[in-house]
């Protein structure tokens, strides 16, 4: 399998969760309803700075030499989105007690190489479509500046998902090794859903599209 395959095969097997998590719901979901430009931000923060986290510690134990090095990379860029994204808050209270969500739970959970590439993989395409409903937002808001900062985040994110393909190329022995980044993506994907679908079902609101 190549790395293209790879996604559009995993694309495909979760399009039903994807496309539902790139409805304008999300926001509603992840903020739980507070749907302010402050809430917004603070939301977006705690999954950067909770990205940097992760990586950290997948950067420290990392074996395998090419993926130590995306880890880190990753890391380090996660670290100034959230710098970033933080700067933009109207408080100067520091983010703290980052949580990320159950999805950046599962994401610490992984352990082999190839299952923490896939995740990232999954974690990417979760991210674009969180990303694009930020980028919305703001555009809603007149707030261009703002959309403009987030497409770039939206932009380098995407990337890490491209390195995180090229690396598993490398490092995939066969189609086992292959099953088993998908299965991680996958699961890293349907966390992210199910914590989605549940956080609306609160709200009294029904994840599934409007036909």
């Amino acid at each position: 399998m190549t790395a293209d395959e790879f996604r559009s095969t995993l694309e495909e097997s979760m399009s039903v969760e994807l496309e539902r998590l790139g409805s304008s719901k999300l926001l509603i979901a992840l903020t739980d309803a507070d749907l302010t430009e402050e809430q917004v931000l603070r939301t977006a923060a705690d999954s950067e700075c909770a990205a940097a986290d992760t990586f950290e510690t997948w950067a420290d134990d990392e074996e395998d030499e090419g993926a130590r090095e995306a880890f880190a990379e990753f890391r380090d860029q996660e670290r100034d989105h959230c710098d970033r994204v933080v700067a933009m808050l109207d408080s100067e209270d520091e983010v703290t007690d980052v949580e990320g969500g159950p999805m950046h739970d599962r994401l610490r959970s992984l352990e082999t190489t190839v299952d923490r590439l896939g995740g990232v993989v999954g974690r990417t395409l979760v991210g674009n479509r969180a990303h694009l409903q930020v980028v919305n937002f703001f555009v809603n808001e007149g707030n261009e500046r703002r959309a403009d900062s987030f497409r770039e985040l939206r932009v380098e994110t995407a990337a890490q998902g491209d390195r995180a393909r090229a690396v598993l190329e490398d490092v995939c022995d066969g189609s086992e090794d292959w099953d088993r980044a998908r299965a991680a993506a996958e699961d890293v994907i349907d966390v992210a859903y199910e914590s989605y679908a549940d956080s609306l079902g609160e709200l009294g609101l029904d994840p599934k599209p409007i036909c």
